[in-house]
């Protein structure tokens, strides 16, 4: 067999796997998520509009200068800026989130598990922090200050809590269009229908008591 078509099939099986590679970036200027299906075109979780009939509204969301309402038992409240309120986000890779924190108010653990967070304080102080993946499992936090900027890894567990007496302000954002949230004692306690008692008796090494207890209260 000829030594240069040998070594053309090579290099073909060599291209092969980049042929196929997975390509994160949008092929067209825009793809603005619509819920009518006639469209055809569905990327991401979304059917997309026709670029040529997108308009400035499609990208544009007002409303984020408003104080959420933290009048909960976790005294936070997050207005979600995601592919689902703006429809213009679709395959960007993008979104962000306000967050109103009452004096003391809890961010409660969880994570996000499709999307890196970045947080700059607008207003208050915050205690911020995440946890390293097993086994390892190491607590990073820092104290931020109006201005002050934070970074929590995509995936891990981490949380906010306003140290101060006065309501605080932060904005997230987020390297996914649709990042996901699952709050930790919301996804473990309350999940639906609810995870074995035994199970969790066991994992967290707590009478069954105790998590029959947990697993009755309201999980917001």
């Amino acid at each position: 067999m000829d030594t240069h078509f040998v070594g053309a099939l090579i290099l073909l099986a060599l291209a092969t796997p980049i042929v196929f590679a997975y390509d994160p970036s949008p092929l067209q200027d825009t793809c603005v998520a619509v819920n009518d299906t006639k469209y055809g075109v569905f990327v991401n979780g979304k059917f997309c509009k026709d670029p040529k009939l997108a308009t400035a509204n499609d990208f544009f969301l007002s409303g984020l200068n408003v104080y959420g309402n933290t009048s909960n038992r976790l005294g936070v409240a997050v207005t979600p800026v995601t592919v689902n309120e703006l429809p213009g986000l679709n395959t960007l890779g993008i979104s962000m989130a306000r967050i109103d924190f009452a004096p003391y108010g809890l961010n409660p653990p969880h994570t996000h598990p499709r999307g890196t967070e970045i947080l700059v304080v607008l207003e208050g102080t915050l205690y911020v922090g995440f946890v390293t993946s097993n086994p390892d499992n190491r607590l990073i936090t820092k104290a931020l200050n109006k201005g002050d900027v934070f970074v929590f890894p995509i995936g891990l567990i981490h949380f906010q809590y306003n140290t101060g007496k006065t309501n605080a302000v932060a904005i997230g954002a987020l390297s996914s269009q649709n990042p996901g949230v699952i709050t930790i004692a919301n996804a473990v306690f309350g999940s639906n229908p609810s995870i074995s008692d035994y199970v969790l008796a066991k994992a967290f090494q707590l009478d069954k008591k105790v998590v029959d207890d947990l697993q009755a209260k309201s999980w917001m």
